[in-house]
Protein backbone atom coordinates (compact mmCIF):
# COMPACT_ATOMS: atom_id res chain seq x y z
CA UNK A 1 0.00 0.00 0.00
CA UNK A 2 2.80 2.40 0.85
CA UNK A 3 4.39 1.81 -2.57
CA UNK A 4 1.49 1.18 -4.94
CA UNK A 5 -0.87 3.99 -3.93
CA UNK A 6 1.84 6.70 -4.23
CA UNK A 7 2.86 5.17 -7.56
CA UNK A 8 -0.70 5.42 -8.86
CA UNK A 9 -1.26 8.96 -7.64
CA UNK A 10 2.10 10.12 -8.96
CA UNK A 11 1.35 8.44 -12.29
CA UNK A 12 -1.75 10.49 -13.00
CA UNK A 13 -1.81 12.78 -16.07
CA UNK A 14 0.13 16.02 -15.65
CA UNK A 15 -2.90 18.03 -16.76
CA UNK A 16 -4.38 17.59 -13.29
CA UNK A 17 -1.55 19.65 -11.78
CA UNK A 18 -1.69 17.83 -8.44
CA UNK A 19 0.71 17.12 -5.63
CA UNK A 20 0.13 14.77 -2.72
CA UNK A 21 1.72 14.16 0.65
CA UNK A 22 1.60 10.75 2.35
CA UNK A 23 1.47 10.08 6.08
CA UNK A 24 1.28 6.75 7.87
CA UNK A 25 0.74 5.31 11.31
CA UNK A 26 1.42 1.60 11.57
CA UNK A 27 -0.53 -1.08 13.40
CA UNK A 28 1.65 -3.96 14.51
CA UNK A 29 1.20 -7.34 12.82
CA UNK A 30 3.80 -9.89 11.72
CA UNK A 31 2.06 -13.21 11.22
CA UNK A 32 -1.22 -13.18 9.35
CA UNK A 33 -3.33 -15.05 11.91
CA UNK A 34 -6.78 -14.40 13.35
CA UNK A 35 -5.30 -13.55 16.76
CA UNK A 36 -2.77 -11.05 15.44
CA UNK A 37 -5.34 -9.48 13.14
CA UNK A 38 -7.65 -8.85 16.10
CA UNK A 39 -4.82 -7.28 18.10
CA UNK A 40 -3.88 -5.16 15.10
CA UNK A 41 -7.40 -3.84 14.61
CA UNK A 42 -7.52 -2.80 18.27
CA UNK A 43 -4.82 -0.24 17.42
CA UNK A 44 -6.76 1.37 14.58
CA UNK A 45 -8.51 4.07 16.64
CA UNK A 46 -5.24 5.40 18.05
CA UNK A 47 -3.76 5.43 14.54
CA UNK A 48 -6.71 7.43 13.16
CA UNK A 49 -6.28 9.98 15.95
CA UNK A 50 -2.55 10.28 15.27
CA UNK A 51 -3.07 10.80 11.55
CA UNK A 52 -5.76 13.39 12.15
CA UNK A 53 -3.11 15.44 13.96
CA UNK A 54 -1.66 16.02 10.47
CA UNK A 55 -5.07 17.23 9.24
CA UNK A 56 -5.07 14.71 6.40
CA UNK A 57 -7.77 15.15 3.75
CA UNK A 58 -8.56 11.43 3.66
CA UNK A 59 -7.47 8.43 5.73
CA UNK A 60 -7.22 4.86 4.42
CA UNK A 61 -7.23 1.78 6.66
CA UNK A 62 -4.85 -0.32 4.60
CA UNK A 63 -5.36 -3.91 5.69
CA UNK A 64 -8.10 -5.82 3.95
CA UNK A 65 -7.95 -9.03 5.96
CA UNK A 66 -7.68 -7.05 9.20
CA UNK A 67 -11.19 -5.79 8.54
CA UNK A 68 -12.68 -8.92 7.02
CA UNK A 69 -11.46 -11.10 9.89
CA UNK A 70 -13.75 -9.15 12.24
CA UNK A 71 -16.90 -10.39 10.52
CA UNK A 72 -19.21 -9.53 7.59
CA UNK A 73 -19.96 -5.84 7.12
CA UNK A 74 -17.31 -4.70 9.59
CA UNK A 75 -15.87 -2.18 7.11
CA UNK A 76 -18.91 0.03 7.69
CA UNK A 77 -18.48 -0.06 11.46
CA UNK A 78 -14.76 0.59 11.19
CA UNK A 79 -15.10 3.51 8.79
CA UNK A 80 -17.70 5.18 11.00
CA UNK A 81 -15.71 4.56 14.20
CA UNK A 82 -12.43 5.87 12.80
CA UNK A 83 -14.08 8.90 11.23
CA UNK A 84 -15.52 9.77 14.63
CA UNK A 85 -11.99 9.70 16.06
CA UNK A 86 -10.90 12.32 13.51
CA UNK A 87 -13.90 14.47 14.40
CA UNK A 88 -13.13 14.23 18.12
CA UNK A 89 -9.58 15.42 17.34
CA UNK A 90 -10.83 18.44 15.31
CA UNK A 91 -9.32 16.84 12.19
CA UNK A 92 -12.48 15.72 10.42
CA UNK A 93 -11.48 13.44 7.53
CA UNK A 94 -13.32 10.80 5.51
CA UNK A 95 -12.09 7.26 6.18
CA UNK A 96 -11.98 4.47 3.62
CA UNK A 97 -11.01 0.87 4.28
CA UNK A 98 -9.42 -1.37 1.69
CA UNK A 99 -12.05 -4.01 2.51
CA UNK A 100 -14.91 -1.59 1.97
CA UNK A 101 -13.25 -0.22 -1.17
CA UNK A 102 -12.97 -3.71 -2.65
CA UNK A 103 -16.62 -4.52 -1.92
CA UNK A 104 -17.80 -1.21 -3.36
CA UNK A 105 -15.57 -1.64 -6.43
CA UNK A 106 -17.47 -4.81 -7.26
CA UNK A 107 -20.68 -2.80 -7.16
CA UNK A 108 -19.20 -0.06 -9.35
CA UNK A 109 -18.12 -2.66 -11.89
CA UNK A 110 -21.51 -4.37 -11.60
CA UNK A 111 -19.67 -7.61 -10.84
CA UNK A 112 -21.81 -10.27 -9.20
CA UNK A 113 -19.39 -13.16 -9.78
CA UNK A 114 -15.64 -12.91 -9.26
CA UNK A 115 -12.49 -14.98 -9.22
CA UNK A 116 -9.71 -13.97 -6.85
CA UNK A 117 -6.12 -14.53 -5.79
CA UNK A 118 -5.09 -14.29 -2.13
CA UNK A 119 -1.74 -14.83 -0.40
CA UNK A 120 -3.28 -16.14 2.82
CA UNK A 121 -3.58 -19.60 4.31
CA UNK A 122 -6.75 -21.39 3.28
CA UNK A 123 -8.69 -20.50 6.43
CA UNK A 124 -8.22 -16.75 5.96
CA UNK A 125 -8.92 -16.94 2.25
CA UNK A 126 -12.23 -18.58 3.15
CA UNK A 127 -12.84 -15.56 5.42
CA UNK A 128 -12.42 -13.27 2.41
CA UNK A 129 -14.76 -15.44 0.32
CA UNK A 130 -17.40 -15.47 3.08
CA UNK A 131 -17.12 -11.69 3.39
CA UNK A 132 -17.73 -11.23 -0.34
CA UNK A 133 -20.60 -13.68 -0.37
CA UNK A 134 -22.22 -11.94 2.60
CA UNK A 135 -22.17 -8.82 0.40
CA UNK A 136 -24.04 -10.64 -2.36
CA UNK A 137 -21.04 -11.51 -4.55
CA UNK A 138 -20.33 -15.10 -5.64
CA UNK A 139 -16.70 -16.25 -5.75
CA UNK A 140 -16.61 -18.68 -8.67
CA UNK A 141 -12.94 -19.67 -8.31
CA UNK A 142 -9.89 -18.72 -6.27
CA UNK A 143 -6.21 -19.41 -5.69
CA UNK A 144 -4.69 -19.13 -2.24
CA UNK A 145 -0.89 -18.94 -1.96
CA UNK A 146 -0.58 -20.22 1.64
CA UNK A 147 1.82 -17.51 2.80
CA UNK A 148 1.37 -16.67 6.52
CA UNK A 149 4.44 -14.42 6.95
CA UNK A 150 3.50 -10.78 6.33
CA UNK A 151 6.96 -9.77 5.12
CA UNK A 152 7.14 -12.74 2.79
CA UNK A 153 3.79 -11.68 1.30
CA UNK A 154 5.36 -8.34 0.35
CA UNK A 155 8.19 -10.16 -1.44
CA UNK A 156 5.96 -12.32 -3.64
CA UNK A 157 6.80 -11.87 -7.32
CA UNK A 158 3.89 -10.09 -8.95
CA UNK A 159 5.06 -11.24 -12.38
CA UNK A 160 3.58 -14.63 -11.49
CA UNK A 161 0.09 -13.23 -11.00
CA UNK A 162 -0.83 -13.08 -14.67
CA UNK A 163 -0.13 -16.80 -15.10
CA UNK A 164 -1.97 -17.60 -11.87
CA UNK A 165 -4.95 -15.55 -13.06
CA UNK A 166 -5.00 -17.36 -16.38
CA UNK A 167 -5.25 -20.63 -14.45
CA UNK A 168 -8.46 -19.52 -12.75
CA UNK A 169 -11.83 -20.61 -14.10
CA UNK A 170 -13.22 -17.25 -15.20
CA UNK A 171 -15.85 -18.51 -17.65
CA UNK A 172 -18.65 -17.31 -15.35
CA UNK A 173 -16.76 -14.42 -13.72
CA UNK A 174 -17.60 -10.74 -14.19
CA UNK A 175 -14.23 -9.56 -12.79
CA UNK A 176 -10.98 -10.78 -11.27
CA UNK A 177 -9.42 -9.60 -8.01
CA UNK A 178 -5.73 -10.03 -8.79
CA UNK A 179 -4.64 -9.28 -5.23
CA UNK A 180 -7.13 -9.39 -2.38
CA UNK A 181 -4.38 -8.23 -0.01
CA UNK A 182 -2.83 -4.78 0.13
CA UNK A 183 0.47 -6.32 1.19
CA UNK A 184 0.81 -8.49 -1.93
CA UNK A 185 2.19 -6.41 -4.85
CA UNK A 186 0.21 -6.55 -8.08
CA UNK A 187 0.13 -3.12 -9.74
CA UNK A 188 2.57 -4.00 -12.54
CA UNK A 189 0.40 -7.00 -13.48
CA UNK A 190 -3.09 -5.43 -13.38
CA UNK A 191 -3.29 -4.15 -16.95
CA UNK A 192 -1.55 -7.19 -18.44
CA UNK A 193 -3.96 -9.54 -16.69
CA UNK A 194 -6.95 -7.45 -17.78
CA UNK A 195 -5.77 -7.44 -21.40
CA UNK A 196 -5.27 -11.22 -21.42
CA UNK A 197 -8.48 -12.15 -19.61
CA UNK A 198 -10.79 -9.63 -21.26
CA UNK A 199 -12.39 -8.92 -17.87
CA UNK A 200 -12.06 -6.05 -15.40
CA UNK A 201 -9.07 -6.79 -13.17
CA UNK A 202 -8.39 -4.87 -9.98
CA UNK A 203 -6.88 -5.20 -6.52
CA UNK A 204 -7.34 -4.00 -2.98
CA UNK A 205 -4.81 -1.25 -3.74
CA UNK A 206 -6.47 -0.02 -6.95
CA UNK A 207 -9.89 -0.07 -5.28
CA UNK A 208 -8.54 1.94 -2.34
CA UNK A 209 -6.92 4.43 -4.73
CA UNK A 210 -10.29 4.91 -6.45
CA UNK A 211 -11.94 5.76 -3.14
CA UNK A 212 -9.12 8.06 -2.02
CA UNK A 213 -9.49 10.08 -5.23
CA UNK A 214 -13.27 10.04 -5.02
CA UNK A 215 -13.17 11.27 -1.40
CA UNK A 216 -10.91 14.11 -2.53
CA UNK A 217 -13.41 14.96 -5.30
CA UNK A 218 -10.75 14.32 -7.94
CA UNK A 219 -10.86 12.42 -11.20
CA UNK A 220 -10.50 8.68 -10.66
CA UNK A 221 -8.22 8.22 -13.67
CA UNK A 222 -4.92 6.36 -13.36
CA UNK A 223 -3.46 5.18 -16.68
CA UNK A 224 -2.53 1.53 -17.02
CA UNK A 225 -4.17 0.44 -13.76
CA UNK A 226 -7.20 -1.39 -15.11
CA UNK A 227 -10.77 -0.52 -15.98
CA UNK A 228 -11.76 0.61 -12.49
CA UNK A 229 -9.30 3.49 -12.74
CA UNK A 230 -9.71 4.16 -16.47
CA UNK A 231 -11.72 7.32 -15.81
CA UNK A 232 -14.33 8.96 -18.02
CA UNK A 233 -16.68 5.97 -18.18
CA UNK A 234 -20.43 6.37 -17.94
CA UNK A 235 -22.09 5.53 -14.65
CA UNK A 236 -24.04 2.77 -16.35
CA UNK A 237 -20.80 1.09 -17.36
CA UNK A 238 -19.80 0.58 -13.78
CA UNK A 239 -17.27 3.23 -12.72
CA UNK A 240 -17.62 6.75 -11.47
CA UNK A 241 -16.96 10.31 -12.41
CA UNK A 242 -14.08 12.05 -14.10
CA UNK A 243 -13.71 15.60 -12.81
CA UNK A 244 -11.24 18.14 -14.25
CA UNK A 245 -8.95 19.23 -11.43
CA UNK A 246 -6.18 21.24 -13.09
CA UNK A 247 -6.69 24.16 -10.72
CA UNK A 248 -7.05 22.10 -7.51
Amino acid sequence: METEIPAMLDGRPELYGESFTFHSSRMRMQSVTQEELERMDDQSEDCATLLSDARCDVIAYACLIGIMAQGPGYHEDSEAKLHEKTVENDGDAPVVTSAGALVRALDRLEAERVALIAPYVEELTRTVIDYFESSGVDVVDYETLECPDNLEVARLDQRNLVDIAEGLDTADADAVVLSSCVQMPSLAAIQSAEDRLGLPVFSAATATTYEILDALDLSTQVPGAGRLLAGGMNEGEGVGKSVPTADD
